[in-house]
């Protein structure tokens, strides 16, 4: 290994030995006979002091020359001070350059000089090594990490479903066309089919964390053409049940990013208070608060950008869950109230002024699920086989799904979707 440490590594007990860092060249600055070069890695930044009469000649002619975004790899001594953040600097016994910089680095990786985000993500390698962006997939790949132990403890069981399928799994024509050999196939949508499925056959409480893609002309800051979508589905089960695994999944989620990540939210400037309980609204009520406070809004509509941050206003809770969704809104599969059919049993979680999560009890009747396919002008034997898993001793079910990028996105308060997906794919951007 070239390093013996990262910089989070190094700790009061390092004091006086001899360690190893890699990493790439922050800063470098000088101030009279004393030269300092900042080295980064994904954990933080050490301070490197090089003094004349005491540092080698030969290191501290590398550390002048040093063009910032070098790699190198630094052998040195701890050193306790209390003029470096750490309260640690290294004294180098060695310096080695293992990547040199052949072109003009194209941004302030420093983020003295701001960058448009167009610019950045066009050179996203680079933009990764800025400490916010590191800051925000350090949170995201939390957020992803308490969601399967979450449901490991609630014994899930994760899968992994198809990325190509043979027809729209939400119905619409939001679709990637493919060739598959002398086929024509679709990028998913969603696992949406594919997890009832499993549930179907017997494994009762599934998970995943997978792509989906929609082929959606948009181009707004909460919007993207590939996402990362984190799903379960449950047999056995109702509604009511699915928002039960929510509300415990999603708490834990918040619980764990702020113990877990306490370092980055400060970076990005993003506090985090954990709820207790997540409150429920029924669309209906909501609609009638709007309505209220001189937001209009038809009952039977979508919720809007506009006001869907209202809400969160008008509330007063960053995170809330919306239910009893009119059936005419919702996906195919969402099973109608049997006491008012235009009423269904899905929901919404809202996180500071955004849908998070959605998610329905599925039908698993055929007759009805046929029915609702007809209502959507979709045509069922395009839905034949989906159907047809129905027929055979299908149970009442339940699932949802939370997008990690619109998540990740409003726990470090981001501004644009973008920055919160490593390589993002919008209408414009197919590279890096």
């Amino acid at each position: 290994m070239m390093r013996t440490h990262y910089v989070s590594e190094v700790s009061p007990e390092e004091e006086g030995k001899s360690i190893t860092l890699a990493g790439w060249a922050h800063e470098t600055r000088t101030f009279g006979k004393i030269n300092f070069v900042l080295l980064r890695d994904r954990t933080g930044l050490m301070q490197i002091i090089l003094k004349e009469g005491e540092t080698p000649a030969a290191l501290i002619e590398i550390a002048k020359k040093l063009i910032k975004e070098t790699a190198i790899v630094v052998t040195g001594k701890v050193r306790a001070t209390k003029m470096a953040n750490l309260g640690r600097e290294l004294v180098p016994e060695s310096i080695e350059i293992v990547g040199e910089v052949l072109k003009q680095v194209p941004f302030e990786v420093t983020g003295k000089v701001p960058a448009d985000l167009d610019v950045r993500l066009d050179k996203r390698f680079i933009d990764l090594r800025r400490i916010e962006t590191q800051a925000v997939f350090k949170v995201r790949a939390e957020i992803q990490r308490a969601f399967r132990e979450k449901l490991e403890e609630l014994k899930f069981q994760e899968i992994n479903t198809p990325s190509l399928v043979e027809a729209a799994t939400e119905g619409g024509t939001d679709l990637f066309e493919v060739k598959y050999f002398e086929k024509k196939a679709f990028l998913a949508q969603s696992p949406q089919l594919y997890k009832q499925l499993a549930v179907m056959g017997g494994m009762d409480k599934v998970y995943m964390i997978c792509p989906i893609w929609r082929a959606e002309k948009h181009n707004t800051t909460q919007h993207l053409n590939e996402v990362t979508q984190m799903d379960i589905e449950m047999g056995f089960a109702d509604d009511k049940d699915a928002l039960e695994v929510l509300e415990k999944v999603f708490l834990h989620i918040l619980s764990s990013v702020e113990k877990n990540c306490a370092e980055q939210l400060k970076t990005l400037k993003a506090p985090l208070t954990v709820p207790g309980r997540l409150k429920q609204h029924t669309y209906s009520d909501l609609v009638e608060l709007l309505n209220k406070n001189k937001h209009k809004m038809e009952w039977g509509e979508d919720f809007s950008k506009e006001n869907e941050e209202h809400l969160f206003k008008l509330l007063g809770d960053e995170a809330f869950i919306i239910t009893e969704w009119p059936t005419a809104v919702r996906a195919f599969y969402s099973m109608p109230r049997e006491d008012n059919p235009k009423i269904c049993k899905a929901y919404d979680l809202m996180f500071r002024g955004l849908e998070i999560a959605s998610g329905a009890q599925r039908i698993h009747v055929p007759d009805l699920l046929i029915k609702q396919l007809k209502a959507k002008d979709l045509n069922p034997a395009d839905f034949e086989s989906y159907i047809d898993a129905f027929r055979y001793g299908a149970i009442p079910h339940a699932g949802w799904s939370i997008g990690s990028e619109r998540l990740t996105m409003k726990l470090c308060g981001l501004s644009n979707i973008r920055e919160a997906s490593l390589f993002p794919r919008d209408r414009n951007r197919l590279i890096p």
